[in-house]
């Protein structure tokens, strides 16, 4: 059974940094493509950015473009994502998401999904 936990949310106030991480379990996390995704209140959930196996392809939604970066750790099992310059349109539950394939981008690509976390960008 796959779990991914994210942690590291919170209270920033707009223009600050935060780096949120995401643990996954299992022994082929090096296999398999990764991502970040966020939902608003009210909003459907978006594409924040992903990351391939091998960690050397990432992308990203164009709302966080030269903001935030994606990294992972294989050995750690483990991705972030750092966000800085933070604005309160950030505010958002932040889902990491593992997909059966080397490198995805859209939300049905994706079907492993941790519980989120939390962070709140105040003006």
């Amino acid at each position: 059974q796959v779990q991914l936990v994210e942690s590291g949310g919170g209270l920033v106030q707009a223009g600050g940094s935060l780096r949120i991480s995401c643990a996954a379990s299992g022994r082929t996390f090096s296999n398999h493509a990764m991502g970040w995704f966020r939902q608003a209140p009210g909003k459907e959930r978006e594409f924040v950015a992903a990351i391939s196996r091998s960690g050397y392809t990432t992308y990203y939604g164009d709302s966080v473009k030269d903001r935030f970066t994606i990294s992972r750790d294989n050995a750690k099992n483990t991705i972030y994502l750092q966000m800085n310059s933070l604005k309160p349109e950030d505010t958002a539950v932040y889902y990491c998401a593992r997909s059966e394939m080397i490198f995805a981008t859209r939300m049905n690509d994706y079907n492993y999904w941790g519980q989120g976390t939390q962070v709140t960008v105040s003006s």
